[in-house]
């Protein structure tokens, strides 16, 4: 595949980052998990007692804060924090941190400096991908599915309840729709695909089978 980036976009328990990090396998491209930025951003605020709500305060600990993303693992002041952004304390800020206007100019501009130094060549999945980050991207993919379904999947990883799941997706749902700054949408040039009834493998055929014809820019 030519120099290329391939935006995927969703909401939580699509498969995103399943989809995305297959896809990259598939595609031997780089892959980018954007909001693993945000979760990191948010675990360094819950560490140092930084008002979260507070988007000049979070700035500033962002830029006195080393982010690095190194395959599928993410650090923080060099320090691997992969496992600590997944936790639910973090799943419950992210969408406030993320929120925030000058915490996504940041996060945005480390985003794009490392598809920059991937050659412009990269798999990369988040929020506004294809909306903001990269407008530009040559395949632009939205990934969807039903709440019930959504919420089915990540309680299988979390083991929390099906119902708990749900309501805090409609939350983050809500959070991230309505932001003024990058809000959740489908790329009017996307290509939505609904997963609820789709395994993994259905999912990365098809966006393998996508990026061969949008491989020739």
């Amino acid at each position: 595949m030519e120099a290329a980036i391939i935006a995927i976009d969703g909401p939580a328990g699509t498969g995103k980052s399943t989809v995305s990090r297959l896809v990259a396998l598939a595609l031997e491209m780089p892959h980018l998990d954007t909001g693993a930025y945000y979760r990191a951003a948010t675990v360094a605020g819950l560490r140092s007692g930084t008002d979260l709500r507070s988007g000049p305060a979070m700035a500033e600990l962002i830029e006195r804060t080393s982010f690095e993303q190194v395959g599928d693992r993410m650090y923080l002041d060099g320090e691997d924090v992969s496992d600590a952004i997944r936790m639910p304390e973090v799943t419950n800020n992210v969408s406030i941190v993320a929120a925030h206007l000058d915490v996504r100019k940041a996060l945005v501009e480390q985003q794009r400096s490392w598809v920059a130094t991937h050659e412009q060549r990269a798999v990369v999945e988040g929020r506004d991908i294809g909306s903001i980050v990269f407008p530009g991207a040559s395949l632009k993919i939205y990934l969807d599915a039903s709440p019930e379904e959504r919420a089915r999947r990540r309680a299988g990883e979390t083991g929390e309840a099906v119902s708990r799941v749900l309501v805090e997706h409609e939350r983050r749902d809500t959070i991230d729709s309505t932001r003024t700054v990058s809000p959740l949408i489908v790329p009017t040039d996307a290509i939505v695909i609904d997963t609820t009834d789709l395994s993994i493998d259905d999912v990365v055929a098809r966006i393998v089978d996508l990026a061969g014809g949008s491989s020739s820019g």
